[in-house]
């Protein structure tokens, strides 16, 4: 049976996983649903790891033991839960062209395998029994589940966006640190090596020297004594701290190119403004019942949401208006010389409008009523429309003093 007929409390199987795609994903500001999800899975990932590291302190452990337990079982619990309904709105969130190939693209993506490890090493002891201690080593894996509290925040994203923009230079510098290493412990093993009692006794512990020298952490365990290695030592001492500058300044680099291109972005925006109205549609209305596709809208003229409840639809041809539905329209702005000025006011109890025709009010001929709100509706102004306090009108006035300056110029 195709899914699109299968319904469920009156709403398709398909929209039903279309929601729950939404709900799993970083929802908007304005998707309580969404957002009140992330929240939950938030907190549920920094409750796990704190009764993690609770549960590594003996003390702890042997008053709090099963309540810590508990805890790790609740937790492990939602993970199953949000692992299960991301399978399930995987043709969604990884959508592949197929329901079988959604779903492997999202178990076997980055983010799929980290939610897999981090409840699976709670789940295997009841299959394995015997292998209960090893399968607790598996736990640290669930700390890289805090990669999803990331993509909740722009800042932790720009350290992701960053590091994978500059990944070959930094991957450059990494190879050249391996080298320097490696050479500068064949040297100091080479220079040490015949001196009794030096801790330099196999190329290895002169690998350890070189990454504790370079890396400028120093433990001290194993120490140059001749001359000669210790001099070897002072030059490796400075290029180390070098080594260690090249990566944070390629980081660094990233982030003022980040943020940089992010301003440009906006500046760019800033130049190519669009102008968006939006209006409310209400039972009678023309657009009531109509798909976009059959408004035949104005070429300059785009339709860019539909707002329905807490859902904003994308539009496509097929969407269909209902009354109710808030539309969101957007235009180019105006680029000619003639100045519009439009202007909304509010009619008050002792404006001289009020209770009169639009026809008899002493308006301006340069200056028109467009649009009167009332009571959230929109009316489009006739004539024979009597204007009420607490009407919203909104006014459109053209200056022609530009055109009649140009006029006199020629």
């Amino acid at each position: 049976m195709p899914e699109a007929k299968v319904r469920v409390g009156g709403k398709t199987f398909a929209s039903m996983r279309r929601a729950l795609a939404r709900m799993v994903e970083i929802g908007a500001a304005d998707d309580i649903v969404s957002r009140g999800y992330d929240f939950c899975i938030t907190a549920a990932i920094l409750v796990n790891l704190t009764a993690v590291v609770l549960d590594t302190f003996s003390g702890i452990h042997a008053t709090h033991g099963k309540a810590i337990g508990a805890v790790e079982t609740a937790t492990a619990a939602c993970f199953i839960a949000d692992y299960a309904l991301r399978l399930l709105a995987a043709r969604f969130t990884h959508p592949r062209g197929g329901e079988l190939r959604s779903i492997c693209a999202y178990a076997f993506s980055f983010g799929g395998i980290v939610d897999l490890l981090s409840f699976l090493p709670d789940c295997l002891p009841v299959f394995f029994p015997s292998g209960a201690v090893a399968f607790r080593l598996f736990r640290v894996v669930r700390i890289f589940r805090l990669f999803r509290i990331t993509a909740y925040y722009d800042s932790l994203s720009a350290i992701a966006e960053v590091i994978g923009s500059k990944r070959q230079q930094l991957v450059s510098s990494v190879f050249i640190l391996l080298v320097l290493i490696l050479a500068s412990s064949l040297c100091m093993y080479s220079v040490e090596c015949n001196v009794e009692g030096t801790g330099f006794t196999n190329a290895f512990s002169g690998i350890w020297w070189a990454v504790s020298t370079l890396l400028t952490v120093g433990y001290g365990d194993i120490v140059p004594t001749t001359t000669l290695g210790k001099l070897l030592g002072a030059v490796l001492t400075f290029l180390g701290v070098g080594m260690v500058a090249i990566p944070t300044g390629i980081i660094s680099a990233g982030f003022v190119e980040q943020y940089s291109r992010i301003q440009a972005s906006l500046d760019r925006a800033r130049e190519q403004d669009i102008h968006f109205i939006k209006f409310r549609l209400d039972e009678g209305d023309a657009w009531a019942g109509r798909d976009i596709a059959a408004l035949r809208l104005p070429h300059d003229v785009i339709l860019t949401a539909v707002h329905r409840g807490h859902e904003v639809l994308v539009p496509n041809g097929s969407l269909v208006l209902q009354p109710g539905d808030t539309i969101v329209l957007g235009a180019e702005p105006v680029l000619d010389r003639t100045k519009i000025d439009l202007k909304e006011i509010v009619l008050l109890a002792k404006n001289p409008w009020n209770g009169r025709l639009i026809r008899d009010l002493d308006l301006s001929r340069q200056t028109i009523i467009v649009m009167v709100k009332r009571d959230g509706r929109t009316i489009i102004p006739k004539g024979s429309t009597r204007l009420q306090a607490g009407d919203k009108l909104l006014l459109h006035t053209k200056d022609t003093s530009g055109q009649e300056a140009g006029h006199a110029i020629r």
